[in-house]
C-alpha cells in the first residue's frame, strides 16, 4: 500500500515564495522556508492522503502498522525528506551524531544530504571549516572571526553535497534544495549574520555545543556518485552509508521496479507520469511525495520524472 503524503510548511526568517513559484505548493506567507515532504517528526509530521490510512499522520502510522516497514525495529520513522527555499542565507550551524545527540537533545543525530535543485548564477555554500586543530577552532569562534573560519564552496543545479554530523555548513541564499537527513531537529547554530526576528530579536547561538561537535578535518565529505544504466534509464546513487542510501532516477518512459528494500521513500522533482501498483494507477508529478511499502509488489513507473529516492538502513 503506497503511502501518498500532505506536505508540511514551515516559515523560515530565510524563506520565500519558491516553492509556491517553482513546485506550485500552496505555502502559507512569503518566508516559506521549507517544506517537509516526508516526516513523522513530531515537530512537523505528514498527514497521509489515500488509502486506509488516509487522515493519520505519518507517525501514527508507524506506531499501529509496522507491516509497511518491514517491521521495522525502531521506535521512530527514521529518515526526513524536506525542500528548502533558501531566499536569504541560512545560519551557519552544525549537527551533533547519534551519541552527543541522544545524551544532550534526547533525540536522534542529524547526518543529511543535499541534492540542488536550483541555484542563481554563483551561488554558494559554506561547507567545512578552515582550521588545523581544535585550539584554533575555539580562538577563531571565540573572537568571531568567521570569514577566517568557512570554507565556501559555489554550486550549481544537480550538484549534490554529503553533510555527515560534524559538518560546519550553511546554504547561501538563492539555492532551493531537495534534503535527505536522519529525523532529527537539532541544529547548533555557530553564526547568523547578527539577524533580527520579527520581535527584534537576535536568534540564540550554540557556540560551546559547536565546539564540542565540529570536525576539523581538512578532507571534504562528500562523495562520488555511482552512474549506472537499467532498463534504458540513467541511475545514480549519490551516498550510501549506515543511515540511508540516496538516488537519483531519471525515467523516459517505462521502468519496472525490482524492490531491493522494505519501504522506501520517494520525490518526484520534476515531470509527470504514472505509479502502476498492483495494476492499481496513480498519477504523480513533480512535488509529489510517498513511501512504496513492504505491500508494493509488481510496482512500474511510466512517464518523463526525475525522482529522488531514499531507503532507510534496515533494523
Amino acid at each position: 500500500m503506497v503511502l501518498f503524503l500532505k506536505p508540511v510548511f514551515q516559515e523560515r526568517i530565510w524563506g520565500g515564495t519558491a516553492l509556491r513559484d517553482k513546485f506550485n505548493y500552496d505555502i502559507p506567507n512569503d518566508l516559506t522556508g521549507e517544506c517537509w515532504a516526508i516526516s513523522a517528526h513530531p515537530n512537523g509530521p505528514n498527514m497521509i492522503e489515500n488509502g486506509k490510512h488516509k487522515g493519520k499522520t505519518l507517525d501514527q502510522v508507524w506506531n499501529e502498522d509496522k507491516t509497511l516497514f518491514g517491521n521495522d525495529s525502531r521506535d521512530k520513522f527514521p529518515l526526513l525528506t524536506k525542500i528548502l527555499d533558501a531566499n536569504d542565507k541560512l545560519s551557519v550551524q552544525v549537527h551533533p551524531d547519534d551519541e552527543y545527540a541522544l545524551k544532550h537533545e534526547n533525540e536522534y543525530g542529524k547526518t543529511e544530504c543535499w541534492y540542488i535543485l536550483d541555484a542563481k548564477e554563483d551561488a554558494e555554500i559554506i561547507y567545512g571549516v578552515n582550521v588545523q586543530d581544535e585550539q584554533e577552532l575555539n580562538e577563531l569562534i571565540d573572537n568571531k572571526a568567521f570569514d577566517k573560519l568557512f570554507k565556501t564552496v559555489k554550486v550549481k543545479p544537480g550538484d549534490f553535497y554529503y553533510v555527515p554530523a560534524g559538518t560546519v555548513h550553511a546554504i547561501g541564499s538563492g539555492i532551493m534544495i531537495l534534503e535527505t537527513q536522519q529525523s532529527s531537529d537539532t541544529t547548533y547554530r555557530i553564526y547568523d549574520y547578527d539577524r533580527k526576528d520579527k520581535k527584534g530579536n537576535t536568534r540564540e547561538l550554540h557556540l560551546e555545543q559547536s565546539k564540542d561537535v565540529i570536525n576539523i578535518s581538512n578532507e571534504s565529505p562528500n562523495t562520488e556518485p555511482i552512474v549506472e544504466n537499467r532498463q534504458g534509464h540513467k541511475f545514480t546513487q549519490f551516498v550510501s552509508n549506515e543511515f540511508f542510501t540516496v538516488d537519483k532516477w531519471d525515467i523516459e518512459g517505462s521502468l519496472k521496479y525490482e524492490k531491493t528494500h522494505d519501504y522506501c521513500l520517494v520525490s518526484i522533482i520534476e515531470g509527470r507520469g504514472t505509479l502502476v501498483i498492483d495494476e492499481e494507477s496513480f498519477e504523480i508529478e513533480k512535488g509529489k511525495h510517498f513511501i512504496l511499502t513492504t505491500e508494493d509488489k509488481d510496482i512500474k513507473f511510466e512517464g518523463d520524472l526525475n525522482i529522488i529516492v531514499s531507503y532507510p538502513v534496515q533494523q
